[in-house]
C-alpha cells in the first residue's frame, strides 16, 4: 500500500528526516513510535504532501506520488488526521465531517455521515455544536471521522491519544482496531508507544530522523532493549 524509500526532509537548512525507508502492507496497522522531536509528525506530513521533501520516493499502491500536491493524494485515497486534531473550531461538528468529503461527488456522503455518528455516538449528540467547544477526546473522534469521510485506502493518524485520559486512550485504540477490521490500512504515529505497539501488526522506532528498529509490534514491545531505551519501561 505504501513504500517510503530514502526520504529526506528539512525545515530550512535543518534536515529532520535522514533517508527514512519503511513500508505498510494493505490491511495492516503499522505503528511509528519515538520521542518528541524524532521526526514522526514530519514524516506523516511528507507522506500526505504538506511538508516538502528533499529526496526520496513515496509510493502509494505502486505509484510515485512524492511530487503530487496534497489534494491529489487525498483523491488517490490517502487521508491524514493531524496532530492536535486541527478541527475547524467555529464550524459545527456536522460541517466538519462534511468537509472531510469535500472532494467527493458520489451519493454516499449521507450514508457515511450516518456511519460516523454510529461509530462515535457522542458526535451525534453534539452535531450542532461548534467543534471548538468539544472536549479533547471528542475533538479527536471528530478528526478521525473527518478523515474517514474521504473514504481513504490509507489513514495516517498522528498522536490520536495526545492529552487524553487513559480510558479515552483505550476507546481510541479500540476504534483503530475496528477500522482495521473494516479494511482500512493505518499508519499510526504515537508517543504512547506501549498502546500503539499493542495493537500494531508491525512497528518502526524512529530516532532523530532515522529508523533504528523495525519488526512485529509484539516483538518490539517485548524487546528488552527497545523497552528500556525507547518505551521508558
Amino acid at each position: 500500500m505504501l513504500a517510503i524509500e530514502g526520504l529526506t526532509s528539512a525545515y530550512g537548512r535543518i534536515e529532520v528526516l535522514h533517508g527514512v525507508s519503511l513500508d505498510v502492507v494493505e490491511g495492516e496497522i503499522v505503528a511509528l513510535v519515538g520521542a518528541n522531536g524524532a521526526g514522526k509528525t514530519t514524516l506523516l506530513r511528507a507522506i500526505s504532501g504538506v511538508q516538502p521533501i528533499r529526496s526520496g520516493r513515496v509510493l502509494f499502491a505502486g505509484e510515485a506520488i512524492e511530487r503530487e500536491p496534497a489534494h491529489i493524494r487525498v483523491a488517490k485515497g490517502l487521508a491524514h488526521a493531524p496532530e492536535a486534531r486541527q478541527v475547524f473550531a467555529p464550524l459545527s461538528v456536522d460541517d466538519n465531517l462534511r468537509l472531510g468529503a469535500y472532494r467527493r461527488k458520489d451519493a454516499g456522503i449521507s450514508g457515511d455521515m450516518k456511519r460516523m455518528y454510529e461509530m462515535f455516538p457522542v458526535l451525534w449528540e453534539r452535531r450542532r455544536s461548534a467543534a471548538g467547544s468539544l472536549s479533547g477526546g471528542e475533538q479527536q473522534m471528530l478528526a478521525i471521522g473527518r478523515a474517514l469521510m474521504a473514504r481513504p485506502r490509507l489513514l495516517l493518524l498522528d498522536e490520536p491519544s495526545m492529552g487524553l485520559a487513559p480510558i479515552l486512550v483505550d476507546q481510541i485504540m479500540d476504534v483503530i482496531v475496528a477500522l482495521k477490521a473494516e479494511g482500512v490500512t493505518i499508519l499510526l504515529v504515537e508517543q504512547n508507544a506501549v498502546a500503539a505497539l499493542s495493537i500494531a501488526d508491525r512497528g518502526y522506532v524512529i530516532e532523530t530522523g532515522v529508523i533504528v528498529h523495525g519488526g512485529a509490534g509484539r516483538d518490539l514491545l517485548d524487546d528488552p532493549k527497545v523497552r528500556a531505551t525507547y518505551l521508558g519501561v
